[in-house]
């Protein structure tokens, strides 16, 4: 059977500093004329992704890309094409954009369109903007439990809104206690928390999701049912390619610089993790490790969603 060809296309994702994002109408005499997409186009020969965005978004809307960095790679089949799309955050740009195809322009918030239909391959996308630039993990192991509960009130009330609760060193009995409490604070809150590698409590608690360690995740066949929400801890091409299969709507990706808690062994550094990171992966992707607030833009250059952090989430600076 031969291969389908594949279109290779670079879109856009307009950043506004509230997190507001831009949608685009397809024009008339367009297939899928009417839905709504991030605007691009496909690649002319010689092309980078990075060069015909650039171009595309001059010629589409009239502005000028300043700051934009790569960020998923999303491959769909349409009954007229199979596209491979290579999505950037544009966070920088001159102009005001322009409806130079006869399209509509539409800034939404994730999680709260108010356009449709939504074009089938953008789909996905939308879900890797509700993520937040940095996941904060658990450090109660650091802080003490009751320290550390107290810390979490402080980061609710300053508008925490992810949290991954990974605590190794509890036994199973005490792990359940702190994820019922935590659970029940940080919900009352607004903010989603992930279990760590438990399946059937993050079900049985009604946790949002679970984040898992690479050697649970490679025992999976599919997405567990019954959790909005799921990571994966990766360290190599291996681990990223089963969180990909089994569906995961995100992966840490580490350890990238030095830390204690992995003093035996090398890190990636940020040339590793770009190697990783830029491999065209339909899911965002985390740096882990030794990451503090002032990494979040180095990892987004890198082809990083954003920076997941432990002991640098509960500081009191």
């Amino acid at each position: 059977m031969t291969a389908p060809r594949i279109t290779h296309v670079a879109a856009g994702i307009l950043l506004r500093p509230d997190g507001t994002f831009l949608l685009g109408s397809r024009p008339v005499g367009k297939p899928y004329a009417g839905y709504w997409e991030f605007p691009g186009g496909k690649l002319e020969a010689g092309e980078t992704g990075l060069d015909a965005l650039k171009r595309e978004l001059h010629e589409e809307m009239g502005i000028t890309v300043t700051a934009a960095t790569p960020w998923l790679v999303q491959t769909f089949t349409y009954p007229h094409a199979t596209v491979r799309l290579q999505f950037f955050r544009v966070t920088g740009w001159d102009g005001e954009p322009q409806p130079h195809e006869g399209q509509s322009f539409a800034w939404q918030t994730p999680g709260a369109l108010n356009v449709s239909p939504i074009l089938p391959a953008n789909g996905p996308i939308l879900r890797g903007l509700a993520l937040p630039p940095v996941l904060a993990l658990s450090h109660a192991r650091g802080l003490g439990i009751d320290g550390w509960l107290a810390r979490l009130d402080q980061r609710l009330a300053d508008g925490l809104r992810w949290l991954v609760l990974r605590e190794p060193q509890l036994a199973a009995a005490d792990y359940r206690a702190l994820a019922t409490e935590v659970l029940a604070r940080a919900h009352h809150r607004g903010c989603r928390v992930l279990l760590h590698g438990d399946i059937d409590l993050a079900r049985e608690l009604n946790a949002d999701g679970v984040q898992l360690p690479a050697r649970i995740a490679a025992t999976l066949e599919r997405r567990p049912r019954g959790l909005d929400w799921l990571g994966v801890s990766a360290h190599n091409a291996d681990e990223l390619a089963v969180a990909q299969r089994i569906g995961a709507d995100y992966a840490l990706l580490g350890h990238v610089a030095e830390t204690a808690s992995h003093p035996n062994e090398a890190p990636l550094g940020w040339p590793g993790f770009a190697a990783l990171a830029g491999a065209g992966w339909p899911f965002p992707i985390y740096a882990i490790g030794g990451m503090n607030a002032d990494a979040i833009a180095t990892a987004q250059v890198n082809g990083g969603h954003g920076v997941a952090q432990r002991s640098n989430a509960w500081s009191t600076r």
